[in-house]
């Protein structure tokens, strides 16, 4: 059983360590926010790290039987541009887990949402799933950083 405050403190972490990405990327020169890295599936800063807020608003909406909208990844010019969106679905996600109930939050859903792959799961599982999604890109954003010849610092949860 996963907790309201584990998740919450969970997902905290998850996005300080996204704005010790978005902090690094400002440090460096604009076009290489841009610039295509090859051997990724998404293959730039800019869209490693909308891809990453894109899905968790998708999936928080998804197990409120919400719609969401992809954003348009070419409106995101500078990493600078992704704070608003970052605080908007980060918040977004803190209002569904303080209104949630914890053992609605425990209950496998009856109705998976549309892209759902795999076993039925509950809303705390497919949050879990966010956030380890989240660590997987974070992990292909430092290695395109050290490609770009920008290395970044320690990012992990548990850090010196």
């Amino acid at each position: 059983m996963f907790t309201k405050d584990g998740l919450k403190l969970l997902h905290a972490e998850t996005h300080q360590r996204y704005r010790m990405l978005l902090d690094h990327a400002e440090s460096m020169p604009e076009e290489a926010f841009l610039a295509e890295v090859p051997g990724f599936g998404r293959g730039t800063l800019r869209d490693q790290l909308v891809h990453v807020l894109a899905t968790e608003e998708f999936w928080v909406g998804a197990v409120q039987n919400k719609e969401t909208v992809e954003p348009d990844y070419g409106s995101f010019r500078s990493a600078k541009g992704l704070r608003p969106m970052q605080q908007r679905v980060m918040s977004e996600t803190i209002v569904y887990l303080d209104r949630v109930p914890e053992q609605e939050l425990n209950r496998t859903l009856e109705q998976l949402p549309h892209d759902w792959v795999g076993a039925p799961a509950s809303p705390a599982f497919i949050l879990l799933h966010v956030i380890t999604h989240a660590f997987h890109h974070k992990g292909q954003v430092v290695a395109m950083f050290r490609l770009h010849g920008h290395p970044i610092g320690d990012t992990d949860l548990q850090r010196e």
